[in-house]
């Protein structure tokens, strides 16, 4: 009797147990897909914060890199100013004058001077723009109206000089050296060494460096002692490495 007891009361605890895995099971299957949902979450989350992180790095590298080419470009805007305002200086120092009474005949190129009031006007005219008045939009101007004019001028060298210096100092690569190429072709100006200097500084920036390289040697060969001679040096130099 009392082993009957025992026994029943025996099957009813394993029972009680069965029926405790039974409901536990399911509960904790639950408890499973609950955290594997909370897991999954927290990892798009985390996807999402990397791809803004690698956005706002592209961002900044981008922002950086327009910042390097806004530097870059604002020093070659101020070097072509330097040139120009060093031109100007040297220009200031060699005044018009009145024409000699006879040509001296000398290995040292020397610009003739026009016996034509109005032509030395204009001329003047255009130079005081720039000396004066510091109006390089209106010296543009105003040598391209004097070459039209007198397009056989004793000043055309000089004037399509300083064409290509203000070109140059714009930016206008293409005019600039079009007006250089003019003073190229002209072998007794005292501005053809200065033009070479400048053609081979134009073509060395379209990176063609075989014509650069020979512009700068026609520098150095036709102007041993010249400072531009030294500046294509230094360029030749400096391409010869690269």
């Amino acid at each position: 009797m009392n082993s009957n007891k025992i026994m029943r009361q025996f099957a009813l605890v394993l029972l009680v147990g069965a029926a405790t895995q039974v409901v536990a099971a399911p509960a904790s299957a639950a408890n499973l897909q609950t955290l594997e949902r909370m897991l999954e979450a927290q990892g798009q989350s985390q996807l999402q914060v990397q791809r803004q992180l690698d956005q706002m790095s592209a961002d900044l590298d981008n922002i950086r890199g327009k910042v390097e080419r806004n530097s870059y470009d604002i020093k070659q805007m101020k070097e072509r100013q330097r040139q120009l305002y060093n031109d100007v200086d040297q220009l200031s120092r060699q005044p018009v004058k009145a024409a000699p009474a006879a040509k001296e005949t000398s290995n040292t190129p020397t610009e003739a001077y026009s016996k034509n009031m109005g032509e030395n006007d204009a001329y003047q005219n255009a130079v005081n723009l720039i000396l004066k008045k510091k109006d390089y939009q209106g010296a543009t101007q105003a040598f391209q109206s004097f070459l039209t004019s007198y397009p056989d001028s004793v000043y055309k060298p000089n004037a399509s000089y300083w064409l290509g210096q203000l070109y140059f100092a714009q930016n206008d690569l293409l005019q600039a050296a079009k007006n250089f190429e003019v003073v190229a072709s002209i072998k007794d100006s005292s501005k053809r060494a200065d033009a070479l200097l400048k053609l081979g500084v134009i073509a060395e920036r379209g990176n063609d460096t075989v014509k650069a390289m020979s512009y700068y040697t026609q520098v150095v060969k036709g102007y041993p002692n010249s400072t531009s001679a030294k500046q294509a040096q230094s360029a030749l130099t400096n391409l010869s490495k690269h």
